[in-house]
């Protein structure tokens, strides 16, 4: 795991891929083909070719992240490119076919055709990525909106029955939150509204919480939550989008403020998301209780053994054992 989180991390922090329209999975496949094939005890040579055939196989656009096309494909996507993964390690058990140029190859190869630059990977392969693994604890958005749920429900405690009082108001966000995450007009699915930040804070204010709920037609029906998003400008702050590319900070700043008639303004900034290495402490116990909450869904009695492991001495779990105990 440490070394697929680096390898698909550390190409991502250096080549962006999708302010070219391709979506990062593209990442995941490559660094599921290194590290399964090494998994399976490949040659370098049948590595190698099964990169190569990796880095020619066809690269997932991003259209079903964006509107009008945003859909269901996001949440497997990335499962997807591991399975194509398999498949090439596979075939280089059965073929030495390597493609030497596969990246670099004069108007053909991966460089030139999709990323319009040279892919590049100068940093140093270590354990950075999952050092520094954000997790996602309270809510149910994309990564870019989590700090901007926050705000949102803080300033929700103070508009108890005064939604229709709401003048304007302003979301400042970080670049990617401008690019990935802000939408205008309608949104018509699930995957349309939990990637799509406007929402996210209208749902917030007006319900003071946000869960997996929060995005099903039922919920969408709320005539508020599009007269609230109408009342919305998303702004980049320049100094968010810098703290979230220092890879020394990688902070994920979201402020809401909400003016109303009366001239009373309500302001919250959030810099860093539950689950950022700096709140690292603070979310370990929801964690905990999101991990043992998904297994009591679907099978309470094997939730409560996991309660008898120690989780202060990791050593002494036998994790062929706890596999086990939560495999369904």
């Amino acid at each position: 795991m440490i070394m697929a989180h680096e390898i698909q991390g550390c190409l991502a922090i250096e080549n962006s891929l999708n302010s070219v329209g391709l979506d990062h999975v593209a990442f995941v496949k490559i660094a599921s083909t290194a590290v399964g094939s090494k998994m399976l005890g490949q040659t370098k040579e049948q590595t190698q070719a099964a990169l190569s055939n990796a880095f020619l196989d066809g690269q997932s656009l991003r259209t079903y992240r964006h509107f009008p096309n945003t859909g269901a494909r996001k949440s497997w996507a990335a499962g997807d490119a591991a399975a194509k993964a398999l498949k090439q390690i596979f075939i280089s058990e059965v073929s030495n076919e390597n493609y030497p140029t596969a990246i670099s190859a004069t108007s053909w190869g991966f460089n030139e055709v999709l990323l319009k630059s040279p892919l590049q990977l100068e940093r140093e392969l270590d354990s950075y990525v999952m050092d520094n693994i954000l997790y996602k604890v309270s809510f149910p958005a994309e990564f870019h909106a989590q700090t901007a749920a926050e705000a949102a429900i803080k300033i929700s405690e103070k508009l108890k029955d005064r939604i229709k009082d709401i003048k304007n108001i302003q979301i400042q966000t970080q670049e990617p939150g401008i690019r990935i995450i802000s939408k205008k007009g309608p949104l018509t699915n699930y995957a349309d509204r939990d990637h799509c930040i406007e929402y996210i804070v209208s749902f917030c204010l007006i319900n003071g919480s946000l869960d997996s709920n929060s995005y099903k037609d039922s919920a969408a029906d709320d005539s508020n939550i599009d007269m609230l998003r109408e009342l919305m400008t998303t702004k980049e702050n320049p100094n968010y989008t810098e703290m979230y590319y220092d890879l020394n900070d990688r902070a994920i700043p979201n402020k809401v403020t909400v003016e109303m008639q009366s001239g009373e303004i309500f302001e919250e900034e959030v810099i860093y998301p539950l689950g950022h290495r700096n709140r690292r402490d603070e979310s370990k116990k929801y964690l905990r209780d999101k991990f043992l909450d998904g297994l009591k869904i679907h099978d309470r009695d094997k939730a409560n053994l996991i309660e008898f492991y120690d989780e202060k001495d990791l050593d002494s779990i036998n994790i062929y054992d706890l596999i086990n105990n939560i495999y369904k």
